[in-house]
């Protein structure tokens, strides 16, 4: 089996694949504040519940966007399964070619989601990722990351008014019924998802203007399937994107 581990900035995925299908997909929280032991105990406890020996793990995969922690992971993974992780970096894939400046900058789960979609698909597609980031990355069908769009994510967003305005109350992520708020809860789902709705679009019709009107939209992330008014905007919604890159990553000889 393969065990891919994708470090995020609000949660930890590990997945295992028996070369077939994935098996087990466990989510931790991301707390860079906590030691190895926690993490260890916590990957330990929960194969335990699943009944999964640790030797039929054959390679592990890890991608990370929290720097302290791939260091973390890397000696819980060695530590554990006795050998050392492929650790993604921008450049691992052969058949992805970037066409980018700073190759280094570029967070490797967004390079995960370009591989696994340019295998997938074999199409120009731009691949939307709904996570701590709301992210936009073009790749074209001969494999070229030609770059990326960035903006907060829908509880980035939220989160930022709670940082910045007294007496907010908290706000369920969930469509209203209208786009006219009548309570602060209300107005804040309007002015957010409803708005959200609208920058998707927005951003997906201004790619296509620049590279070409072929390029399908692929939707990942934990919060993809939030803005339900979106789903016939996608080609698919894969929320296994970012792990089937890793699993591809983790199959290179």
């Amino acid at each position: 089996m393969i065990l891919v581990v994708d470090i995020g900035n609000s949660n930890i995925v590990l997945a295992l694949h028996n070369g077939e299908d994935w098996k087990h997909i466990f989510r931790l929280p991301t707390l860079p504040d906590e030691s190895p032991l926690f993490y260890k105990v916590k990957i330990l406890n929960d194969f335990l519940e699943e009944n999964i020996d640790a030797s039929q793990i054959k390679k592990c995969v890890l991608s990370s966007v929290v720097p302290i922690l791939r260091d973390v992971f890397e000696e819980i993974l060695l530590g554990l399964f006795r050998k050392p992780p492929v650790i993604v970096n921008a450049t691992i894939f052969p058949k992805l070619k970037l066409q980018i400046e700073r190759p280094d900058e570029i967070g490797t789960d967004l390079v995960a989601n370009a591989i696994a979609a340019n295998q997938l698909f074999m199409k120009d597609c731009i691949i939307v990722d709904f996570g701590t980031a709301l992210t936009f990355t073009v790749v074209s069908k001969e494999g070229h990351l030609k770059g990326v769009n960035i903006v907060p994510g829908l509880e980035t967003a939220i989160q930022s008014l709670f940082g910045n305005t007294a007496q907010l109350p908290e706000v369920p992520l969930e469509i209203p019924k209208s786009t006219i708020g009548k309570n602060t809860v209300t107005a804040i789902q309007a002015g957010i998802l409803i708005g959200y709705v609208g920058l998707v679009r927005h951003q997906l019709a201004s790619i296509r203007s620049e590279v070409g009107e072929q390029y399908i939209a692929v939707a990942t992330g934990g919060l993809s399937k939030i803005l339900s008014e979106l789903e016939n905007d996608f080609e698919e919604v894969n929320m296994d994107l970012t792990i089937e890159g890793l699993r591809l990553i983790g199959e290179i000889d």
